[in-house]
């Protein structure tokens, strides 16, 4: 398995799953919608813009959004009469991320392409690789999105690198474009992702995502089998690693700061302490996550995978 496809199944493929790395504060369910997604999540909170930009969500949701009602009926979304600057650009577009609208969006944003607003940047990049991972996208198509997407998150970046969202999908498009350029710049890339992780996560230590993120970077390392440790060996003089050990201490930090965000969170500490040979906690974990709320497919297959693994449990009683 390659070794990028091993990091990313891990992740919800399709918030930031399905389509695109729709995570929870900012990543699977349909038509781009993953976890349990909010307005209020730490990509919202973490500066006084995106909180203003909330209150203007807020009061649009109040009066009824009577603009999206134009935009559901559009095959193409002509937003630009309608918005009177980057706020009420964001504002719509946070609306239609959280409406699982992975089209209409990317109809949205695209029209800001040559922005140098940072904001909309690395939105445009998580938009193109939402549409990059939906089903009716074809091979081609997806390749070029992908490639667009990071080169939208290296703008942000280069924009503001004080952006921790920036940083964050910085490193989800560089993992994307890996899947393309072979086994030798998948290793590197690992090395720029875990960096750009850690910088979203000293940006906002309060975002549970990219610490999560984190966390999968840690177990896919962990858990690599030794031929891929060999072949990155002879590439390397020293190439990526980790532990268990250090997968766990960030899937409980990401706990900590957002108690039940995310139901994979919550899958893969109890497969963590199951490495570990922590038999109780793991089962702790392991019906958390089964009995967690399913508001999406990925939900469901977390449900599905938890309630196995369990099983496996009283068999081997």
């Amino acid at each position: 398995m390659a070794l990028s496809a091993r990091l990313w199944r891990l992740l919800p493929s399709g918030r930031g799953a399905a389509p695109g790395l729709r995570l929870p504060a900012g990543a699977a369910g349909s038509r781009g919608a993953c976890g349990r997604r909010r307005i209020g999540g730490p990509e919202v909170m973490g500066n006084p813009g995106a909180f203003r930009r909330s209150l203007l969500f807020s009061a649009l949701s109040y009066l009824g959004f009577e603009t999206y009602q134009v935009i559901s009926r559009a095959a193409v979304v002509h937003a630009t009469a309608k918005v009177s600057g980057v706020e009420e650009v964001l504002a719509q577009a946070d609306y239609l991320y959280e409406s699982g609208e992975t089209e209409k969006l990317y109809q949205l944003l695209i029209q800001y392409k040559e922005s140098e607003d940072a904001e909309l940047l690395w939105r445009l990049a998580r938009a193109s690789r939402d549409v990059a991972q939906l089903s009716g996208t074809s091979a081609e198509e997806k390749k070029l999105l992908v490639y667009e997407a990071l080169a939208y998150a290296k703008r942000a970046l280069e924009k503001n690198e004080s952006s921790f969202a920036a940083h964050k999908w910085y490193a989800i498009c560089i993992s994307d474009v890996g899947d393309y350029e072979g086994i030798k710049a998948k290793i590197a890339n690992a090395y720029v992702i875990k960096e750009h992780f850690e910088k979203a996560i000293e940006l906002n230590p309060k975002d549970a995502t990219s610490i999560h993120l984190m966390g999968i970077w840690c177990y896919t390392f962990a858990e690599m089998p030794w031929y891929q440790r060999k072949i990155a060996n002879m590439l390397f003089a020293t190439p990526p690693s980790s532990t268990y050990e250090e997968a766990l201490g960030y899937f409980q930090r990401a706990e900590q700061v957002d108690p039940n965000f995310y139901s994979k969170n919550l899958l893969l500490l109890g497969k963590t302490y199951l490495k570990l040979h922590n038999r109780k906690l793991a089962a702790f974990w392991l019906v958390k996550a089964r009995d967690y709320p399913a508001h999406t497919d990925q939900d469901r297959q977390i449900q599905t995978e938890a309630a196995q693994l369990l099983t496996g449990f009283s068999d081997k009683n």
